[in-house]
């Protein structure tokens, strides 16, 4: 339905055009954007280069790209400090006064609670954080850049399913967050493994406040975890690894998308060692594909980041999909305003971005963008080595390259 409305509207927008007698080329107009970002909060380095990369990509776009047919980007960053209130403060502000065209948020519970006020608005918003629960009906005007926890959580325990050795199921223990993002995980593992013949053996949950994670790791050993799958921020898995080796387990760890940060790597020295693994849905350096080679061309011409970071990764994706929607919106309906962006984004049909995520598919019902994975080794050194192909895990059984 909302295809139809979107050629209709088109049509009647040329027609109008015409019969109006406007010249073709339109008066250039800032496209605005409203981005609320953890800057200062817990694991903030990590909202700080996501915020990073998508000012360069913007930057770019206006600089390089001349625009969207000549009309600026206007990002306006602010920082909610992780807290809730405060992000929907900014949220509703984007939303009346500053009349911003479209929005991001950051973190799992601002983007849930920010789904009323959009929806009000009519303000498109993608979400930093990729918890499943944004989808939830009503999906209007609430977007995801990739693939859901629910995808990780198939693709890690899919992964740990094809490297396990012997008759017995994998014992897997779950180690996350008491909050909303850190729980997400849970119900998804368990409903995969009750069809895939997994024991989850233990799930230990822990303040994000928390100082150590030693009990939680001690309970995990007793259990006989064989593999910890976590969800909490990458400060919390340096101290998940930090308590291991004090209770003397050692297992292979795996975590989302989520797990590093630029700070990751200066603390995890001598403790990520061989054991630390996650799922990654984007491009990595040695694809040899056009998104990393924007990544490239983007820190070799504004000096933001000297290698590749997944937070700045995500930051520059996110611009991406932004972007490619104005100029859709632009292309078609002639005007770049909330309400046309929105039709926009819901005609994406396998939508290619050159691999620096996977191909993007929004319809009016589902804004889950993909369901496409694969797994990789985290090294010591801030590099990522994959060890699967990119695949469905629900639909399609995995490719070990390793």
């Amino acid at each position: 339905m909302r295809r139809l409305l979107f050629l209709a509207t088109v049509t009647l927008v040329a027609a109008g055009m015409i019969g109006m007698g406007l010249p073709s080329a339109a008066v250039a107009e800032d496209i605005k954007v409203g981005a609320v970002i953890n800057l200062t909060g817990p694991a903030s380095t990590w909202g700080q280069f996501h915020a990073k990369g998508q000012q360069d990509y913007f930057r770019y776009i206006n600089e390089v790209k001349g625009g969207i047919s000549g009309n600026k980007i206007d990002l306006t960053v602010v920082d909610h400090a992780y807290k809730v209130p405060e992000a929907l403060k900014y949220v509703k502000k984007f939303c009346t006064a500053d009349k911003m065209d479209m929005i991001a948020t950051w973190d799992a519970g601002s983007g849930i609670m920010a789904k009323p006020i959009i929806q009000k608005y009519k303000v498109p918003n993608i979400n930093y954080s990729t918890y499943q629960g944004i989808l939830k009906p009503p999906v209007d005007y609430a977007y995801l850049p990739f693939g859901s926890y629910v995808m990780d959580c198939y693709a890690v325990l899919g992964y740990i399913n094809a490297i396990h050795k012997g008759s017995a199921p994998p014992k897997v223990g779950l180690l996350t967050y008491n909050n909303a993002y850190g729980k997400s995980i849970h119900d998804p593992s368990q409903e995969y493994a009750s069809k895939h013949n997994i024991d989850i053996v233990a799930v230990e949950q822990f303040p994000p406040k928390s100082l150590d994670l030693k009990t939680e790791l001690l309970r995990l050993k007793d259990k006989g975890a064989e593999y910890i799958f976590m969800q909490c921020l990458p400060s919390a898995i340096i101290m998940a690894l930090e308590s291991a080796d004090r209770v003397q387990f050692d297992v292979p760890f795996f975590g989302t998308w989520t797990s590093t940060d630029p700070d990751f790597f200066k603390r995890g020295k001598g403790l990520i060692r061989d054991r630390m693994h996650m799922q990654f849905p984007g491009c990595l350096p040695g694809d040899d594909n056009p998104g990393i080679k924007l990544l490239t061309d983007l820190w070799e011409r504004y000096g933001t980041v000297s290698k590749f970071d997944t937070a700045y990764w995500e930051g520059v994706t996110v611009g991406a999909i932004m972007a490619k929607a104005f100029q859709r919106a632009h292309d078609k309906l002639g005007k770049t305003d909330s309400e046309a962006i929105n039709v926009a984004l819901e005609t994406f049909q396998n939508e290619d971005f050159g691999g620096l995520v996977p191909n993007i598919t929004y319809t009016d019902t589902d804004h889950s963008a993909s369901f496409t994975a694969r797994i990789v080794k985290i090294n010591e050194d801030q590099t990522f080595e994959p060890l699967t192909k990119f695949w469905n895990p629900k639909k399609e059984k995995v490719t070990l390259l390793k």
